[in-house]
């Protein structure tokens, strides 16, 4: 590969499985790894026939798949997406899955863990003890927090590791170190936290094959649902929303945490992260890129720095 085709197509030839691809942080990392030039498997349960129980039909995998292949022809990497319907507390779905990746590709180079699917779950004002959450409920976010991570683990990481060199990014909502405040209540903060532990097992798990575990949470999140739902605005006027919440001040675009994770899987010292919590703050440092409007928001600090009852300035943690 020549200069220009490792900076334009840095993970050219690399097959990529983003498990919850559907919208969000899973859709964006799933084109930026294709804007990078990796053939990307985007899965998730709400599809052009069908909606999942998170209920928003206005995204879909098939439309993931066709702005992956955008983004390979617009950077000129070739990336392409291939949408595959999936439930990720189905085994038999996952194994057909990862069957079918192997038949086509031979090979799974990074396994992105994104499935969550359980906000419509929450109520983000209140924080009721666990006896006072409905036990269906509760256990519900920790099958689609929890559990479906582990079903697709169990049966992608045999091809991951396969090849040295692959790589695992659960993603979550928070780091190792905002996530030792209680978060929002008993059966969220487990849902939440489960995914940092389960990178740095399976950081120990798979060094021994040479590949790499590393947990991503993005900060403030502008998802599609964020904006049109929670605050009534859109990504071209989302300050709006500050008034509502002082915190939105530090939001990204999920572009962001994307871009990290495309710069993080071109990293071939990447195994130095192996078990490792980061936040799309921390990539941005590392790696050097940015949102779409030039900034590197750094919003746990921000948040932490609120929660504390004092005034930060967003523009100081960007």
């Amino acid at each position: 590969m020549s200069d220009l085709e490792t900076r334009t197509a840095p993970l050219a030839g690399k097959i990529a499985l983003v498990a919850g691809a559907t919208r969000g942080a899973g859709r964006a990392m799933a084109v930026e790894l294709g804007r990078a030039g990796a053939t990307v498997y985007a899965t998730g349960r709400t599809t052009r026939a069908a909606v999942s129980e998170v209920g928003r039909a206005t995204e879909t995998i098939e439309e993931t798949a066709e702005l992956i292949t955008a983004a390979g022809a617009d950077s000129g990497s070739g990336g392409t997406g291939i949408a595959v319907p999936t439930d990720h507390l189905v085994p038999e779905q996952v194994a057909a899955l990862t069957g079918r990746i192997d038949r086509e590709q031979g090979r799974l180079d990074i396994l992105v863990n994104d499935v969550w699917g359980g906000d419509h779950l929450l109520d983000v004002h209140a924080t009721p003890p666990m006896w006072e959450i409905g036990l269906e409920q509760g256990l519900r976010m920790l099958r689609l927090g929890v559990e479906s991570h582990i079903v697709t683990s169990h049966y992608a990481l045999p091809l991951l590791a396969r090849n040295r060199g692959g790589l695992v990014i659960e993603v979550t909502d928070g780091t190792a170190e905002s996530n030792r405040d209680y978060r929002l209540n008993f059966f969220y903060d487990l849902a939440k936290n489960a995914p940092i532990r389960m990178a740095y097992n399976l950081g120990e798990d798979l060094k021994k094959y040479g590949c790499t575990a590393v947990c991503v949470t993005p900060g403030f999140l502008r998802s599609e649902a964020m904006l049109d739902t929670h605050f009534k605005v859109t990504e071209e006027n989302w300050r709006e929303g500050i008034e509502r919440e002082p915190a939105f001040a530090i939001a990204e675009s999920p572009t962001y945490i994307g871009r990290g994770i495309a710069a993080l899987a071109a990293d071939p010292e990447r195994a130095r992260w192996n078990g490792a919590s980061l936040s799309s703050g921390d990539l941005a440092k590392e790696y050097g890129v940015t949102d779409t409007d030039g900034s590197q928001p750094d919003a746990w600090p921000f948040i932490k720095a609120l929660a504390e009852g004092k005034q930060p300035d967003a523009a100081d943690y960007r």
